[in-house]
Parts: C-alpha cells; sequence; structure tokens
C-alpha cells in the first residue's frame, strides 16, 4: 500500500458552474459509520458520486484503506463498476420487473465466488426481508423498498458502502421501523460507511465520526461524541443540540420500568420503554441527552422529582441567542451539554473549571 493512510482518503476538488467548488483534503475512519452532515447545497451528495466515480473531480486522490481509486498523480482512474462499493439512494431504485431475490441475485453475479465476503443470508436475515423474496418492488412498503436496496448493495460485497439520505423520503413510522436494522448491519457487518444525512436525530443514533461540511468544505471532523458536545457545533443545532454517551447496563428495575446505565463513575437511569428490545446487563447501549432537558445547580438537590443529578466541571460557556447561554460540561470524562438562561448563568456565576451539578430531565436510549 506504499505507506497509504488506513482510512478512506478524500483529496478532490469538484467544480460546478457558478461560485460553487467541493474542496476536501481529509483522511476518514476505515471503519465503522462515519455521517456527513450539513445544510442543503453544501456537497454532501456531490462528495458521494465523486467517491462512487458517477463525477469526476477534476483533481483527485481517492482512496479506502489504502486502495485507490483515483489519483491523478499516478494518472489512475477507476470506472464506477470497477470500484468495490455498494450505493444507496433516498428513492430504492430496484429494478422493477424482478423480484426481491432477481434484485440480490444480479448484485451477486457482480462478483466471482472467491471475492465473495459478505454472506448474504446473514444480511438478508439482518435486514429482515426473508419473507419478500418473492415479491417484485411494487408490492412493497417505502421501508421495505430500502431494506431490498441496502441488501442488494451488500450482496456485491462492497468494501465500502454509500448511503445518501436513504431515510430521507420515508415517515417517521417507517423511518423509526428501519434504523434498527442499519444498526444491526454496521455493528455486525464492520463494512466502513458514508452516511449522508441533514437530520441530527439519524446522526445521534447511527454515527460513529462525524463530518461537518459547509459550502463545499470540511468545517470538522471528528468522534461524533466529540464533536456534537463542542459549543461551536451546538450552537447551528437549535432544540436538537445534545450529547451522546456510550454506557453499559448494569441493571434492570421491571416494576418500575427503569434501565440503570453505567459511564465512567456516573449511573443513570433511563426510561425503558416497552416497545424496544429487552436490554440485559452487560449490554452497551448509547444515550442521548438534549441540553434542553440539562439545568444546573451549585448544590446537589435532595426533594426533587429528577432522577439523574451528576457532578460536573464547566468547561465552557457560550452566548445562545439574545437570551440563552449553552454550557459544556464535563461529568467524569463524558461531555455534556446544559442550555440555561444567560440570567441564571449569571446569577450562578458560572466560569471554566467550576463544580456544578447536572440535573438531567431525560435521557433516550437510543440503540
Amino acid at each position: 500500500m506504499n505507506g497509504a493512510p488506513v482510512g478512506i482518503e478524500l483529496r478532490l476538488q469538484v467544480q460546478y458552474g457558478g461560485d460553487f467548488k467541493l474542496d476536501l483534503n481529509t483522511v476518514l475512519p476505515g471503519q465503522g459509520v462515519t455521517a456527513v452532515f450539513g445544510p442543503s447545497g453544501c456537497g454532501k451528495t456531490t462528495l458521494l458520486r465523486a467517491v462512487a466515480g458517477l463525477t469526476r473531480p477534476a483533481r483527485a486522490r481517492i482512496a479506502v484503506n489504502g486502495e485507490a481509486w483515483q489519483d491523478d498523480e499516478r494518472a489512475l482512474w477507476q470506472p464506477p463498476h470497477r470500484r468495490p462499493l455498494g450505493m444507496v439512494f433516498q428513492d430504492a431504485r430496484l429494478f422493477e420487473h424482478l423480484t426481491v431475490q432477481g434484485n440480490l441475485d444480479f448484485a451477486l453475479k457482480r462478483v466471482p465466488p472467491g471475492e465473495r465476503w459478505v454472506a448474504l443470508p446473514r444480511a438478508v436475515e439482518l435486514l429482515g426481508i426473508g419473507d419478500l423474496m418473492k415479491r417484485r418492488p411494487a408490492q412493497l412498503s417505502g421501508g421495505e423498498r430500502q431494506r431490498v436496496a441496502i441488501a442488494r448493495a451488500l450482496a456485491a460485497s462492497p468494501r465500502l458502502l454509500l448511503l445518501d439520505e436513504p431515510l430521507a423520503a420515508l415517515d417517521a413510522a417507517r423511518k423509526a421501523e428501519l434504523l434498527p436494522y442499519f444498526e444491526r448491519l454496521t455493528r455486525e457487518l464492520g463494512l466502513p460507511v458514508l452516511y449522508v444525512t441533514h437530520a441530527l436525530d439519524e446522526v445521534a443514533r447511527l454515527a460513529d465520526h462525524l463530518m461537518l461540511l459547509d459550502a463545499g468544505r470540511v468545517t470538522a471532523h471528528g468522534p461524533a461524541a466529540t464533536l456534537l458536545a463542542r459549543l461551536d457545533v451546538a450552537r447551528r443545532h437549535g432544540d436538537d443540540a445534545g450529547a451522546l454517551i456510550e454506557g453499559t447496563v448494569t441493571a434492570l428495575d421491571p416494576d418500575d420500568h427503569l434501565l440503570h446505565v453505567c459511564f465512567g463513575d456516573n449511573t443513570v437511569q433511563c426510561v425503558q420503554t416497552t416497545a424496544a428490545a429487552p436490554r440485559t446487563p452487560g449490554q452497551r447501549v448509547r444515550l442521548r441527552v438534549l441540553a434542553r432537558d440539562v439545568s444546573l445547580t451549585l448544590s446537589a438537590a435532595r426533594d426533587t422529582s429528577i432522577l439523574n443529578i451528576l457532578p460536573a466541571t464547566v468547561q465552557s460557556l457560550t452566548n445562545d441567542g439574545p437570551a440563552q447561554t449553552l454550557v459544556a460540561l464535563d461529568a467524569d470524562g463524558t461531555p455534556l451539554l446544559a442550555r440555561v438562561t444567560r440570567k441564571s448563568a449569571q446569577a450562578l456565576f458560572l466560569t471554566p473549571g467550576q463544580t456544578v451539578y447536572a440535573q438531567i430531565k431525560g435521557v433516550a436510549v437510543l440503540d
């Protein structure tokens, strides 16, 4: 691999008429889910098309875990059909004249038997489409079509999966139905994924790594939990600003339907909804705590309905609109955010390094 970085190497420029230019020079992790996040028109889809070879940058090096697909310094260009990737769009783009089985077989034939590494029956099982094999696309719901599209992409045993806002065309119910399938796939297959979205809830649920795009340039990238808790990033997200917490289930209270989740030396209690899959001690879970659900005190309250009160240290704070302050906190090594009124911040004399207590009104269990 000639010393090439292990990861997804993106060094490219794409000029689209007018003033817009996609200009990237970065290396992303070669495993897990990297969410590409930003406003409409920032270059997210253009990036995926360049990686897939559907758009040819004016100048580029694109390589995945050391394998170059385009390198203009070496006059190297792999056309789309020679790139070992799978791509799923907003619309499933299934072959309407074929059954589900026929769609999967079409993709499977692209790969010589000796190069197939995805066990298709297992992918079918993970995506829950085993009972759909004899149906044609017209007989499927929107969520089912997207699951089949993902299975077809996996049938080609890709080394990279590109997902271009795959949930954008689905209603809230179908979206909620599909997200658990994504989680199971990404955990079990270990396939690197570039996941384009403008939905923060999808980032929070799925992303290991986050890359922020704005006007064709990378403004930041890093671990999703770290980046979402940065004040300059969180300020852009309004009421959706919040922190991610990776924790371990330590106990389940069946009478009150509460999970006990430990991270560092802290434990929080979370509502275990009856619709969610049962949790077991030792299971890893991801939690989301919105800044608007965190208030601050200088001493630990005792007579309160709030179950989760954690000691924390103020890291930094910034004005958030005309009347509010956004506060970055460290809770035993785990980042949290709190949004309080500016008047409250002044009354508490909040300053970096100060010890406070974070009162967490709500904790969402994401997976």
